[in-house]
């Protein structure tokens, strides 16, 4: 908590502070670490992305408006098609039902319009949503997730929803539409000064020709607009994947804690190690009695030998060691009457080439074939 005091003389003031208010964040460390691979996985399964949704309405404006350029005559044909063929048949069915419009003519009009409005439109609908899909596309790449679709009760908690309103993103949208709304507005009334006059002559043209000129001067006005929001929309990329880049940054804790828990802890890893080490050492020694010799190089190399024609077709490494423990396999070789040969190079050719449990390779088979006949007779056996 914080204190203050006067000095004797009340000339200072001085203050104590805690310095457990200095401290570093919950986790103990600042995030300077780049985010992990897995970690921007499973944001990605989240649905927590880098991405920014003026991309894909820049794009889509752009598009309507140069669809519109396009095919604005045939909209036009169409609305005015459609215009005079209700408007001119409505006295003619006025006068066969006396004044009255039938239930079954106001369908078929609303039907028809509806219809005409729906093929007119569809082409916009269909460019947008192509547009929205491959600008996502583009971002992000294609791996959907219905993360975000799932009901969370923590949406639901009002501290949390009050924290979002005033954090610092709803205040860059804040700014953002406000830049939008002066971008816009700039726009527009730089595209209308010194076109004002062509505005007030739409009273003296014909119906074609006041559309053809409205439609001109909406695609141009468009245009224009789609342009200034694209250079708003890359802004704002820049700022979404910096931002989305800052909030994944990773503390040196954390680091290590994904990697224990992907890899395993080391020191538990280092310790299984040695435990199937030690049972494979044991499992070595138990064998160690059946071998026929043991070949030594004498001091740093001991490699067993096993050969029985009716288990193999070829003699087998039993154990094997170096330093001490070679020492271990020779001392338990004496203890159990096992012949010790001394062979400097097939000692090491055998210790760097075969494995406990393997057979001895064709390549080493006369070598180890004149130590075993050595040995036989010895023991009697040839």
């Amino acid at each position: 908590m914080f204190t203050a005091c006067r000095v004797a003389d009340d000339s200072a003031l001085l203050i104590k502070y805690n310095l457990q208010f200095f401290a570093e964040d919950a986790n103990g460390a600042e995030k300077t670490e780049q985010p992990t691979a897995k970690k921007l996985d499973d944001a990605r399964k989240e649905g927590q992305v880098a991405k920014s949704q003026e991309i894909a309405t820049a794009f889509t404006l752009l598009a309507l408006f140069v669809i519109i350029r396009v095919i604005y005559p045939f909209m036009g044909t169409n609305f005015q098609t459609l215009f005079e063929r209700v408007y001119n048949n409505i006295p003619n069915v006025a006068r066969t039902y006396d004044g009255m419009l039938p239930v079954a003519y106001i369908r078929s009009i609303l039907t028809n319009a509806i219809l005409t409005m729906f093929l007119i439109s569809a082409p916009f609908f269909i460019v947008a949503f192509i547009i929205a899909f491959l600008s996502d596309l583009v971002q992000v790449g294609f791996k959907p997730t219905s993360k975000p679709l799932q009901p969370k009760l923590s949406k639901l908690n009002p501290i949390s929803g009050m924290k979002k309103i005033f954090s610092a993103r709803k205040l860059f949208d804040l700014g953002k539409s406000l830049l939008k709304l002066v971008v816009m507005a700039a726009v527009i009334y730089s595209f209308f000064t010194g076109r004002t006059e062509s505005l007030f002559l739409l009273y003296d043209m014909p119906l074609g020709q006041a559309i053809g000129l409205m439609g001109n001067l909406i695609i141009d006005l468009g245009l224009r607009i789609a342009a200034a929001y694209m250079v708003i929309a890359f802004i704002d990329l820049i700022y979404q994947r910096r931002k989305f880049n800052k909030d994944m940054m990773m503390t040196k804790k954390e680091v290590k804690d994904e990697y224990k828990n992907s890899e395993g802890d080391p020191q538990v890893k280092g310790a299984q190690k040695r435990r199937m080490m030690e049972a494979s050492r044991r499992r070595m020694m138990q064998q160690l009695p059946q071998a026929d010799v043991v070949i030594t190089n004498p001091t740093h190399y001991a490699v067993a030998i096993k050969y029985d024609a009716e288990e193999s077709d070829a003699p087998v490494v039993v154990a094997k060691g170096a330093d001490y423990l070679a020492q271990k396999i020779k001392e338990i070789a004496r203890d159990n009457k096992v012949e010790i040969v001394e062979n400097k190079p097939l000692a090491r050719m055998l210790y760097a080439n075969v494995e406990v449990g393997e057979m001895v390779p064709p390549e080493l088979y006369k070598a180890v074939a004149e130590v075993l006949a050595y040995v036989y007779h010895l023991q009697g056996k040839v």
